[in-house]
């Protein structure tokens, strides 16, 4: 009865067990996310001594009911008594660590590092520390991977014997005989690093750092770039030198292009652990050769570093370094075969005016942007006109529209369509960048047009296009700037413009208002009632069905109700259908 109620509290928890043994997959799931339920039913007693010895049995199933379980147990510390019985998760959670599909193992390892917080010292040294050290000297794999995401919340809470044994056990995983222990062991280095002491740092870490940085497997030695970011943050600058440097430089020209795209990747990072000094002298030539790389994907990655690695720079040495240095780099990524190359470049070298300054963006930069404009690849240009707001800060609305905008109106008037859609779905953004009265003046004009394009998908663009410029310079704008435009496609003798005008009602009469969409809009659909195409025709009636919303009950009953009951006896079956669906609709029946 209770269970008919959908009362959780109240269901028979006896059932909820035998699901737990159930065949069937999706009831054992459930059950599994009703653990909570259970185990406030049992009581902390019985959960601690009933139901997770039997959890623990039960761990052979399918992955999916095991990552629930997993994560069920990360917040099951007050079920089971609270902080000082905690310990006693620990038993299913180590089975589970130990499994062989990797999301549960993360997840049985996600929540044994929440539940180490909840352990008191004593009890961390007496339960989890074990566990750590079973699943570190486990004869599978999957454990000694699972392990290596455990150092690090247990380390900095035990005695200084039981310090020593973790650091062992961390030392003997990172030169496991097993590719994928090593990489674990790589990828939480730099975490194990941040807890350790700094003389550990020195004696320990370093040489696990140097060995899996050359390991032969390229997906350790990537991870180990990771690891460079967070060593370098710890130790003092007159060590980094010797340290870490040898093994970075080592990185930075590694065989493997998966290598060196994680140092590119990873590059603005680096760049602020090992500071000012070491950047000059071996940062700046790495990241040059980087620019350079035969991979397109490293190149790629570097490029996309671009602006923030300049940013970085100390002021004194900034613009000599990237005139000298990365600009004749950046010059020829512009011209790059591939084109996710250029297309990183292009969302990140606007950036470069501001470092640069007016002068140095019109002499060399500009020519770059103009170049990045008219390539062949769309998401090149859009990037740049994205993100032309920082060149109009800079050198002002005047310079960029006497060399840029020429290339966007071409853009605007490409015979692939796809590219005039393209820069339309920039031009609000381009709008609110220049202003009211410059977009008058150069870019109105383009928009009108593009509302008689031949392609429809243009013209639909166009109209939403109107909406968003309504939006951003207001109704007044409207009125005196697009609503006469518009209006006046009323009457062209081509149907499927006079059909865009409706649309363009349809899409500004929200934004405009109900005194515009009453006093101008409203006049012209209802005239346009009268046209000789059907689908003209229907599209008054879906045109008054949406501005209907907008105008006020009198214009409704007066004006909108005639036309639409003529529309409902049209000869047509169409313009009929839409007629009295308006009609229902807006309730004028």
């Amino acid at each position: 009865m209770a269970a008919a109620d959908g009362d959780d509290s109240l269901y028979p928890i006896a059932v909820l067990i035998d699901e737990l043994r159930n065949e069937d997959v999706q009831l054992r799931l459930n059950s599994i996310k009703k653990l909570s339920t259970i185990a406030l039913a049992l009581g902390v007693e019985r959960t601690r001594t009933e139901l997770l010895p039997f959890l623990t049995d039960t761990i052979y199933d399918e992955d999916e009911v095991l990552l629930a379980l997993a994560e069920q147990l990360g917040n099951f510390t007050m079920l089971v008594g609270g902080p000082e019985y905690v310990h006693c998760l620990l038993p299913p959670l180590e089975s589970l660590a130990t499994v062989e599909e990797t999301v549960v193992r993360d997840k049985a390892v996600e929540s044994l590092r929440k539940i180490s917080h909840e352990h008191s010292p004593v009890d961390l040294e007496v339960h989890f520390e074990p566990l750590v050290k079973r699943l570190a000297s486990g004869d599978w794999f999957t454990s000694r991977t699972s392990a290596c995401g455990l150092f690090s919340v247990c380390y900095p809470r035990v005695s200084s014997t039981v310090k020593a044994e973790i650091r062992q056990h961390f030392r003997n995983l990172c030169s496991d005989d097993t590719p994928m222990v090593r990489r674990a062991a790589a990828s939480k280095l730099g975490e194990f690093a941040k807890v350790l002491e700094l003389e550990y740092v020195k004696s320990d870490i370093i040489s696990l750092f140097t060995a899996l940085a050359s390991d032969e497997q390229d997906s350790v030695r990537l991870l180990a770039v990771e690891a460079c970011v967070s060593i370098a943050t710890l130790l003092p600058q007159e060590d980094l030198e010797s340290l870490v440097m040898p093994t970075l430089r080592q990185a930075a020209e590694d065989k493997s292009w998966r290598v060196r795209y994680m140092v590119a990747d990873k590059f603005s990072e680096l760049q602020k652990a090992v500071g000012p000094e070491i950047t000059k002298n071996d940062l700046v030539p790495a990241f040059q050769n980087l620019l350079k790389d035969c991979e397109a994907e490293v190149r790629a990655a570097a490029a996309n570093k671009v602006k923030e690695f300049c940013e970085n720079l100390t002021e004194d040495s900034r613009e000599t370094i990237i005139m000298t240095h990365i600009l004749p780099c950046v010059k020829e990524l512009v011209s790059d075969t591939n084109q996710h190359v250029k297309s990183a470049l292009a969302s990140v070298i606007m950036g470069l005016s501001t470092i640069l300054g007016k002068d140095n963006t019109v002499e060399h930069l500009l020519p770059l942007f103009l170049a990045q404009l008219k390539d062949e690849c769309p998401e090149v240009r859009l990037n740049i006109i994205s993100n032309l707001d920082c060149v109009n800060e800079v050198i002002g609305i005047r310079q960029l529209s006497q060399s840029l905008l020429p290339a966007i109106v071409e853009l605007a008037e490409d015979a692939k369509w796809r590219v005039r859609l393209a820069i339309i779905e920039y031009m609000p953004l381009l709008a609110g960048q220049l202003g009211v009265e410059f977009f008058d003046e150069k870019l109105n004009s383009l928009c009108m047009a593009w509302l008689v394009d031949h392609v429809y998908a243009i013209r639909e663009a166009a109209t939403c296009n109107l909406m968003k410029l309504v939006e951003k310079f207001g109704a007044e704008w409207a009125q005196n700037t697009i609503v006469p435009k518009v209006l006046g496609m009323a009457n062209d003798p081509n149907y499927l413009h006079r059909m865009t005008t409706l649309f363009c009602i349809n899409a500004l009469s929200e934004a405009c208002g109900q005194d515009i969409t009453t006093k101008h809009m409203l006049p012209v659909a209802l005239k346009m009632s009268n046209d000789q195409v059907a689908n003209v025709r229907f599209n008054v009636a879906k045109t008054l069905q949406k501005i209907g919303t907008v105008l006020d009950s009198n214009s409704l009953q007066a004006e909108v109700k005639p036309v639409l009951e003529r529309l409902a006896t049209d000869p047509d079956m169409d313009v009929k259908f839409f007629a009295l669906e308006a009609i229902s609709v807006l309730a004028l029946n």
